[in-house]
């Protein structure tokens, strides 16, 4: 067991991370053993376990030993998950843009806007999700991907709080927001052409986590949605259905069998479906 020398001169925050380090591997241990890894006399682990216990960061055990409490679980899942998404997300946004030889975006929900990562045609690696300026859902292909497939109350707070107008193509009242929305729930593909910025158009589709949630967006920028789109959109859906895949299961797409992949691809060839969505839309695929 450590002695005192090793105690003086901590603060307080050091010694609680130092205990709360010694359950990184998820195991389970006694009070002498989470001094010892810590590095702490007994009589200190003691009272800060024991505060920690009180707090449900840790738990007690009937034979007395520790382990990682629900609220250290759930910060720990979190932070895979968002792990997980963004380096799986990277992989398939460089491949999607070297196949489409567009710039890509993957879009999150930040409260009632989009943060987004972005890679752009070229070497340059895509960007995090440390957005400084979040985009408006309603004039964004992805954030409308993303509000299609979200909890109606998400929409109803959007349309309370209002829909501002960025160009004479931005939809700006519930009606059509909703059949926009509506669309893109048959085809699982959003459109905006000038919505947010004269001559800016773009496609996006919803990638979804496990569970069947929503929770992100690839979409594509596009110059001309009426000679781009037929070209565009089957490559985002099969990158989009991959991502979702993986997400879901663990399993990275690409160790499938070979079948399966195939049988994925020819899920995502053009539908009748899309095509409706295109005249919803106004846009000739």
């Amino acid at each position: 067991m450590a002695g005192n020398s090793t105690d003086s001169g901590r603060s307080v925050t050091s010694k609680v991370v130092s205990i709360l380090l010694t359950f990184t591997d998820g195991n389970v241990q006694s009070l002498t053993e989470i001094a010892r890894l810590a590095g702490l006399p007994i009589s200190t682990a003691h009272r800060l376990v024991t505060e920690l216990a009180a707090w449900g960061v840790l738990e007690r055990s009937d034979d007395a030993h520790y382990r990682a409490g629900v609220p250290l679980k759930v910060i720990g899942s979190h932070a895979a998950q968002g792990s997980s998404l963004n380096e799986r997300a990277r992989r398939v946004m460089e491949d999607v843009s070297v196949a489409t030889r567009a710039d890509v975006r993957l879009g999150v929900l930040d409260g009632l806007q989009v943060a987004y990562a972005e890679k752009a045609v070229g070497h340059r690696p895509s960007s995090t999700f440390a957005c400084t300026d979040p985009l408006p859902l309603h004039a964004t292909a992805m954030g409308k991907a993303l509000l299609a497939f979200s909890p109606s109350e998400l929409v109803d707070s959007l349309l309370e709080q209002g829909l501002d107008r960025y160009t004479p193509y931005t939809l700006t009242t519930a009606d059509r927001l909703r059949r926009s929305l509506a669309a893109t729930r048959v085809t699982r593909v959003a459109l905006c052409r000038w919505e947010l910025e004269l001559g800016s158009s773009a496609v996006a589709v919803p990638v979804f986590g496990g569970g069947g949630s929503v929770v992100a967006a690839l979409e594509l920028k596009v110059r001309d949605l009426r000679t781009e789109l037929h070209t565009m959109q089957p490559a985002l859906l099969v990158a989009a259905r991959c991502l979702s895949r993986e997400l879901a299961v663990g399993q990275p797409f690409g160790r499938r069998p070979l079948g399966e992949r195939r049988a994925v691809a020819a899920d995502l060839r053009p539908s009748a479906a899309a095509r409706v969505h295109s005249r919803v839309n106004g846009v000739t695929a």
